[in-house]
């Protein structure tokens, strides 16, 4: 029974080796005509870590490994309950400083009327005293008056102006405080699909702790890896062809987003003996924006395939890489 097993796990490990094989040698064996470069890649997309900005408790993470999110979508919830009492007392520190502006600058109009009066006073006694009608000495107190007064106003300026400091350090706290509350609430910065899920309810997490691992599928690309005589050719934004393993009939239409400028050693995955023997250039194909969106929800990463480059603005691609996604994208 085990050996009858063993015999059938190796033809089911034979049969896909040889599908995948076949797949590999039907994409070679398609002749590429002059002006275009090719090589091995996967799709891959960029990741995303939706991470606390406080330290803080998990109260309950809404998504599963594998989930699809759109951008702007709740994904977790951080527990702010201290945060939201501190909000509080903030608003209300805010709150007291404003009626305290309120009443300084009540007491400043009470000085402004004392002052006004002190020196009315003072302009009549003035006159009479030229006219022989009072003393210097009563000159002399309304002037005393008349200073005490102005000191009194400038006191009360100085209040109000402290209450003006007061309420914008209190309002300042309370916005702190709101966007602490806020970024409680963690939400997928971009539309894409979640792929490690990091922290579980209740765990406590330092600041920038990482909630979850997303793939942005709105930046979807193929690197490959092109010899220098063929890179020294590619164009940034030159047209590209992606043929995957799952749709080898159907072209999938980018452009060059990316080519390196310093040769390096050729990853594992390239298997070709032509482009191991030698150092070759990264190039990344990007496969347009409106087609990735018109697909979102079917795009998955880690697809392998061959990426075809224009390297000829004037080559024409062979029918085999002409597809309806192409002339759809087109259009």
């Amino acid at each position: 029974m085990k050996r009858t097993l063993v015999i059938i796990a190796l033809i089911a490990a034979l049969a896909g080796a040889g599908g995948a094989g076949a797949w590999y040698l039907a994409s070679r064996s398609r002749a590429v005509p002059p002006g275009f470069a090719y090589g091995n890649g996967r799709i891959e997309a960029t990741q995303v870590d939706v991470a606390t900005k406080a330290a803080g408790r998990v109260l309950d993470v809404l998504v599963e490994e594998g989930d699809f999110v759109r951008q702007g979508e709740v994904v977790a919830h951080m527990d702010v309950a201290d945060t939201a009492a501190a909000l509080r007392t903030a608003e209300a520190r805010a709150s007291e400083a404003r009626q305290s502006r309120d009443t300084a600058s009540h007491v400043v109009e009470q000085r402004k009327g004392e002052l006004d009066l002190a020196t009315k006073e003072l302009e009549r006694q003035e006159i009479l005293v030229s006219k022989g009608f009072a003393t210097e000495q009563k000159v002399d107190q309304y002037r005393t008056t008349k200073l005490t007064a102005a000191a009194a106003l400038a006191a009360a300026q100085s209040s109000l102006a402290a209450s003006e400091s007061a309420i914008r350090a209190a309002e300042a706290e309370v916005e702190r405080l709101t966007r602490l509350v806020e970024d409680g609430t963690l939400v997928a910065p971009k539309s894409g699909r979640v792929i490690y899920r990091l922290a579980e309810p209740g765990e406590v997490l330092a600041a920038g702790g990482k909630v979850l691992t997303f793939i942005d599928l709105s930046d979807v690309y193929m690197t490959i890896f092109l010899p220098a005589a063929e890179a020294g050719s590619v164009a940034l934004g030159a047209e590209a062809r992606l043929l995957l393993e799952p749709l080898p009939d159907r072209a999938v239409p980018a452009s060059v987003s990316f080519v390196s400028a310093r040769a390096q050693f050729t990853p594992k995955q390239v298997e070709t003996q032509r482009e191991r023997d030698r150092m070759m250039f990264r190039v990344k194909l990007r496969i347009a924006r409106p087609l990735v969106e018109k697909y979102l929800e079917q795009v998955k990463t880690g697809i392998t395939g061959v990426g075809y480059v224009r390297t000829d603005p004037k080559a024409q691609w062979p029918s085999w890489l002409d597809s309806d996604l192409v002339r759809g994208a087109a259009k």
